[in-house]
This record gives C-alpha cells, sequence and structure tokens, in this order.
C-alpha cells in the first residue's frame, strides 16, 4: 500500500552522533562513537525512520528534503533521570551558610535545610507549582534535555505530596519536554510529624501510594537513605512494599555515608543515585549488578564535597548516567552539560562516556527503551550544534548551546 504522506528527510548535517551499538555497561574511547558525516536523519511522524549518509536517504521515494537553520552537529535529545524541579523558594541562605563553614547536617538542624524548602512549596497551590516546574522544564528543554524525571519530596504530607504529583501532571502539559514523575515522598521524616520515620512510612504505603495508583500520577517511588533521613533498615522494607503494589524504585544513595547502594543492589532497583560516599565495596557490587550508577556532580559542586568515583565506577563495569540534580538547596545549577563536563574534567571521562551518561544510559534509569539513540524506531528527540565538531560541546562546558532542539519529530 502506497504511503500517502512522505517522509522528511533533515540534513545534511556535518557530523551526527547516534549512540547506536555502544554498551549500557563499563568504559567507552571516543573511538567508539559512531559519527555519520554528511548525514541525514528520515523522520516517519515522531519516531525516526532512518539515519544515514544523506545523499543515499534522498534517493529513496517519498522523501520530503527539509535543509536545517543550521547543518552544524547532531546529538540525541538528553535525558536528566534526576532532578527536584518542582519547588518553591530558595536557600541562598543555605549556599552562604555552607560557604562560612557549616556543614548540610547543622544547617538542617537550624531550620534549613530540606525542611525549610517543604514549608515554602506547601505554602503554594498546585497551579503555581505547575507553572513553576514547566518553567525549570522549559529551560532545561532549551539546553537539549527532552526528557526529565522530576520528584515530589518538598510536601512530605498525604495531602502535599498529591499536590507536587498533581503539579508535575498539570506541569508535563505546559512544556513540550517528557517529565517523568517520580514519588520521594521518603525524602524525610517532616518536622511536624508526631510520629517515628517507621510510622511516617506506614502512613505513606498505606495512605498515599493508593492515591498515587488510582489517580496514575507516577510509576516510581524513590527513598533518601542517608543519616537525618531514612536507615536502610526502614527503606528496605517500604521498597519491598512499594514494589509488591507494582511501582519501580530507586534509591538516594551513599551521599554522605555508604550504605544506600548496598540497599539498591539487594533490592535490584533502576538506579543509585549520589553515590559521592561509595568505596571500592559499593563500586564492585553495583558493577555486579544491572542498578544504574547516577553522579549528580551539581550536588558536588553546590555542596562543596567529593565527586561521585565516576572514573572507578566505569573501570569496575558499572552503567553510569550523569544528571543535574536540580534543587534549590544542594545544586541549584541546572546546567547538564557544564555539570558534565566538570566531572568529565575531575575523573577523567571520555567524551563518549559522558554522552552516554547523558543519553541512552540515562533513559536505561528510567526504563525507557525509546530514546537516547538516533536509530529507526526511535522518537525523534534530538538537539542541533552550530559547530563543525562535536568534541566543541563538552569542551565549551555549557557555553554553546542548541541552535535547534527537535521532540517527537518537531521542531520546538
Amino acid at each position: 500500500m502506497k504511503r500517502k504522506q512522505p517522509y522528511t528527510l533533515l540534513g545534511p548535517f556535518k557530523e551526527i552522533v547516534t549512540m547506536e551499538g555502544l554498551p549500557l555497561k563499563g568504559p567507552l574511547k571516543d573511538e567508539q562513537l559512531p559519527i555519520i558525516a554528511n548525514g541525514g536523519i528520515l523522520l516517519n511522524g515522531g519516531h525516526i525512520e532512518a539515519v544515514g549518509a544523506f545523499e543515499s536517504l534522498a534517493k529513496k521515494k517519498e522523501v520530503l528534503v527539509q535543509q536545517p537553520a543550521v547543518p552544524g552537529v547532531v546529538l540525541p535529545g538528553f535525558v536528566d533521570m534526576h532532578t527536584h524541579i518542582a519547588f518553591g523558594g530558595s536557600r541562598a541562605n543555605d549556599f552562604a551558610l555552607r560557604n562560612a563553614g557549616s556543614s548540610y547536617q547543622e544547617i538542617a538542624r537550624k531550620g534549613g535545610g530540606i525542611w525549610s524548602t517543604v514549608k515554602d512549596t506547601r505554602a503554594l497551590s498546585r497551579l503555581q507549582l505547575a507553572a513553576i516546574t514547566a518553567e525549570h522544564a522549559q529551560h532545561l528543554l532549551e539546553q537539549g534535555i527532552t526528557t526529565i524525571e522530576v520528584k515530589s519530596g518538598y510536601g512530605l504530607t498525604v495531602a502535599d505530596e498529591l499536590k507536587l504529583l498533581q503539579a508535575i501532571q498539570d506541569a508535563a502539559l505546559l512544556t513540550k519536554a517528557d517529565l517523568v514523575a517520580t514519588c520521594l515522598a521518603a525524602h524525610v521524616v517532616p518536622n511536624d510529624f508526631d510520629g517515628s520515620p517507621e510510622t511516617y512510612l506506614e502512613q505513606v504505603v498505606t495512605d498515599l501510594f493508593p492515591v498515587i495508583q488510582q489517580e496514575q500520577l507516577t510509576t516510581r517511588v524513590d527513598v533518601f537513605i542517608e543519616q537525618g533521613a531514612f536507615s536502610a533498615e526502614l527503606a528496605i522494607p517500604y521498597l519491598q512494599q512499594a514494589r509488591k503494589m507494582g511501582f519501580d524504585i530507586t534509591v538516594h544513595a551513599d551521599q554522605f555515608t555508604p550504605s544506600g547502594s548496598e540497599v539498591a543492589v539487594r533490592l535490584n532497583a533502576l538506579s543509585a543515585d549520589h553515590l559521592e560516599a561509595a568505596t571500592q565495596r559499593e563500586i564492585d557490587r553495583l558493577a555486579k549488578s544491572n542498578v544504574i550508577a547516577t553522579a549528580l556532580p551539581g550536588a558536588s559542586m553546590g555542596l562543596g564535597c567529593a565527586f561521585a568515583p565516576a572514573r572507578k565506577l566505569l573501570d569496575a563495569g558499572c552503567a553510569l548516567a550523569i544528571a543535574t540534580d536540580w534543587n534549590p538547596g544542594s545544586a541549584p545549577m541546572g546546567s547538564l552539560v557544564l555539570q558534565a563536563a566538570v566531572l568529565a574534567s575531575i575523573e577523567k571521562l571520555t567524551n563518549a562516556e559522558v554522552l552516554a551518561a547523558i543519553t541512552f544510559r540515562a533513559a536505561a534509569g528510567l526504563k525507557l527503551n525509546d530514546r537516547g539513540l538516533l536509530a529507526p524506531g526511535y522518537r525523534a528527540d534530538f538537539a542541533v550544534y552550530e559547530t563543525d565538531c562535536y568534541k566543541e560541546i563538552t569542551y565549551q562546558q555549557g557555553r554553546l548551546q542548541p541552535s535547534e532542539v527537535w521532540k517527537n519529530g518537531e521542531r520546538i
């Protein structure tokens, strides 16, 4: 049967970095990057029909050629698989106190930290939170980030966590980016909760999870395992109950002390995020698992602490993702390429390792197998940069921004 509408052929581009054929785990060399010179992308609606030499694709029947405004370098749409962009208020005072010598934990004990953001977030309406979340998402989208994970966790009551997750759902209608919601009701025990941490988690499971499922607000549950948050002993049954109810699970792990990544491995979580305090023991366990190891360099920059041991994680055989951790406290920057480039300089990561960590390896951490590559059947999500060589993108550490961003085959 003859096709009624022609395919759209975009190109020619100087370089198309497809990311196709690279392994999910382990180190990568730049020589492994699949790069098509003078290439084209054949679009079939919101998906990719073919990627290859432009002249060859242009000879196909039923093709409508569309020359790009900038015939530069094309990369897959980036995936930011760990953010907290649904929040109210500012934590500029926390930043000043940290730089003056106070620790993260000391600031929290004095009423700052996560609790101050909780109070500011609770004060906002669902409509206001949706607008703020969409504004943050748009900032990321302009950087070529076409898929964004968004956590709750600044409500910390059943009603306020629901409001946050509903606001994230509303925000998804206000942006072209795909928003993937995650329930982080187990962020910390709220200061105004009259009960034990165990009782609080039981309340979340009993009163919040069923409503989340009924309203189809998210299929993902996260927990912060750390001193001052939740212990591994409490997190394990909480996550097991979440999984029993059908949720995918992920873990804030090893940010200040190790223990969280062990839980992630034991329960086969999708990802273990942070890992700044991971030792060789934790690295070896992660390498033997299917858990995506997620580095959050923005938090290290914001807190002035060590970076996740990305080089050791890769060399051990882990799947490394890199995300912004955009949040008002420790990582307010929201600049993925800058943060990834800084981590690359500190940890000696190749361009191939960085790009894999913010494309298909990050997508795996969200259990999304339809993006992160420029290949037939994948979503037509990509960014075009005005440059002759892909290496300029990390070299310029975020200064070089996309000239075009495409989502689902549409230039946005």
